[in-house]
């Protein structure tokens, strides 16, 4: 799902409006807005030349207002992706600004990142041999402006694994089980605790690679 302007719909409106499409991108660096190893570590990998800026917001509080307002899990990714691209590029107006965000949602409820091991526990024996959802946005924003927002969605089935798998992985990746929602990083032992999975890679990584380069490229920030 791709949306080219940050106007938010009027919820009173019976049909959306149309917007105006924002203007195409300037020249001026590339920025991630994100402190994420695995977003920086993907750009890194892709070849792309970027700096660095994470965004200074209480995305707690910005989840929990999407949640009171009855917004999915698609909508408030693309929504908290859009606030962080639009923050750094508020003090960076040259900027190309990307914003991402992540939320695991398993029927209804959306897990966050634990805070310490039993909580992270706790997450991984209520996901335990059930599907869940990795929901993730991105968005480009310039001179405090959002441009581009897109959302996609992979289903992740966690195996049924054992008291003892649990308690070997809590106390081999405690690192990972602390800095990552719900308790798992899938690109380290965390793959161990799944049985299937269905979407994009860059989809459960956090950040989709694919959609974000096609729109770097139409609006000549990456050479097509």
């Amino acid at each position: 799902m791709d949306l080219v302007s940050a106007e938010p719909r009027n919820d009173g409106d019976a049909e959306a409006r149309a917007v105006p499409i924002p203007p195409r991108l300037r020249p001026g660096p590339l920025v991630l807005g994100s402190a994420s190893r695995t977003r920086r570590r993907l750009l890194d990998e892709a070849g792309i030349v970027y700096l660095a800026d994470a965004a200074d917001l209480d995305e707690g509080a910005l989840r929990d207002g999407a949640r009171a307002r009855g917004e999915d899990a698609e909508t408030a990714a693309m929504a908290l992706a859009a606030a962080k691209a639009v923050a750094i590029a508020q003090r960076r107006p040259e900027a190309v600004v990307i914003g991402a965000d992540q939320i695991l949602e398993c029927d209804g409820t959306w897990f966050e990142k634990p805070n310490d091991l039993p909580t992270a526990r706790s997450a991984l024996l209520a996901l335990r041999d059930r599907r869940h959802r990795l929901v993730s946005g991105v968005a480009v924003a310039q001179a405090g402006v959002c441009h581009w927002r897109h959302v996609d969605v992979a289903t992740m089935t966690m195996r049924p694994f054992s008291q003892a798998f649990l308690g070997h992985y809590l106390q081999t990746a405690a690192t990972d089980a602390l800095d990552t929602v719900a308790g798992y990083r899938f690109e380290g032992p965390g793959v161990q605790l799944f049985s299937a999975t269905d979407g994009d890679i860059f989809t459960i990584l956090g950040l989709p690679l694919l959609a974000l380069f096609a729109y770097l490229r139409d609006q000549g920030v990456l050479p097509a």
